[in-house]
């Protein structure tokens, strides 16, 4: 209990818990998640590392991938209907989202499941007795409903729909727990009750921190460019945790590590009393996180290639090289090297002073004039050889 109480914040609840195992010895452990978008991010790790520990202590994790449920769309936490995926798109992103669970997750004790598997073939009649289950009144409990219908914003009936379709996925899988971020509790609260409505027990509940991006204000999320990816390089992964305000180096040392909280709270006083330097335990956490995905001796690569670049000063060993007009539209550029995914994020990225040709800053949108090798570098962390065509 110790081993899985750590870092949780809900649980719902401990004492059924205790019975759960003690009556049944395995579980199963629900994790469901929409394929809304293709790659993981370390705030996805925060609950899949809790769900390899469930593996470690014997019980079986079932990984449901919302096919069917990500083209209505989790309302959690939005003041907005989200737009419906197609399919096809939705298909796709599940293929990468499986891949790359499982670089946390126990392959072999891994139950993969996709939700279209049960929730497709209900018909209209399914759907209006498990609708049934569960009221308005309740639904508008929920804080974001709540919110949008005081301020009357549109709720679609589709959005009432999401919550009782994840608690069917329970049903169907006979969860014994179910794991999320605490923006999902509301939701895990409803999978409760449509269980029992079926005559099943309840599944316990634990929800586990959302953890902010790199930015330190937002959670962690490709839509706010604030996220550090599973499939990162080694060394920008080592890069994009550096980047991270000291004030979050304790919270991703207790989420995203194995370090003992009594080691965790040593170095949280050493940085409070000036004993240590906070970039210190930092390098501690980014060599963990990248040891975690790509072993030992490419999280060391790592740190050496970060203190040669950001500390000595040096070019990185090796830069993608890239052949370029001799003279070049900088947007253009941008795009052409991968450094922007559109015209107008490489104009954002100049105006912001963060686009340098041989450490000279690009201040206008005139074109370059590349006669030789020379070194563009957008941000701190990525470098480019451009070498101009003969």
């Amino acid at each position: 209990m110790k081993v899985l109480k750590r870092n949780v914040v809900d649980l719902v609840s401990e004492e059924e818990l205790v019975d759960r195992i003690k009556r049944k010895g395995r579980l199963r452990v629900k994790l469901g998640v929409d394929p809304s978008r293709p790659d993981l991010h370390l705030g996805h790790a925060v609950v899949l590392r809790k769900l390899r520990q469930f593996q470690e202590l014997g019980h079986t994790v079932v990984l449901i991938i919302g096919d069917f449920t990500g083209r209505i769309g989790d309302p959690s936490g939005r003041s907005k209907t989200r737009p419906m995926l197609s399919k096809e798109e939705l298909v796709e992103n599940a293929e990468t989202y499986a891949k790359q669970a499982f670089m946390i997750l126990d392959r072999e004790k891994t139950e993969l499941r996709y939700n279209s598997e049960w929730l497709e073939p209900l018909n209209f009649e399914d759907v209006i007795r498990l609708a049934a289950r569960y009221t308005v009144s309740r639904m508008l409990e929920r804080d974001d409903f709540h919110k949008r219908f005081e301020s009357g914003e549109p709720i679609s009936i589709a959005e009432f729909l999401y919550p009782l379709a994840q608690g069917y996925d329970s049903v169907a899988i006979e969860a014994d727990v179910e794991m999320g971020g605490t923006d999902q509790y509301f939701n895990l609260i409803v999978a409760r009750h449509i269980q029992q409505s079926y005559g099943q027990e309840p599944e316990i509940v634990m929800t586990m921190p959302i953890i902010e991006g790199t930015d330190g204000h937002l959670k962690m999320s490709k839509s706010y460019n604030n996220y550090i990816a599973f499939t990162d390089p080694p060394n920008q992964m080592y890069g994009k945790v550096m980047s991270i305000p000291d004030s979050l180096i304790v919270k991703y040392m207790r989420l995203l590590t194995d370090i003992a909280d009594e080691e965790i709270e040593r170095y949280e006083h050493q940085m409070k009393t000036g004993k240590m330097n906070p970039r210190d335990v930092k390098m501690l956490l980014a060599r963990e996180i990248v040891e975690s995905f790509y072993g030992r001796e490419a999280a060391a690569q790592a740190e050496d290639e970060f203190v040669k670049v950001f500390q000595k000063r040096e070019l990185p060993s090796e830069l993608p090289r890239v052949e370029v007009p001799r003279m070049v539209d900088p947007v253009d550029l941008l795009v052409k090297v991968g450094a922007a995914g559109s015209r107008s994020e490489a104009k954002r990225l100049i105006r912001g002073g963060g686009v340098r040709l041989n450490d000279q800053r690009i201040e206008s949108f005139d074109p370059l004039k590349i006669d030789s090798a020379a070194v563009l570098k957008v941000g701190k962390r990525r470098f480019y050889s451009l070498v101009p065509k003969t």
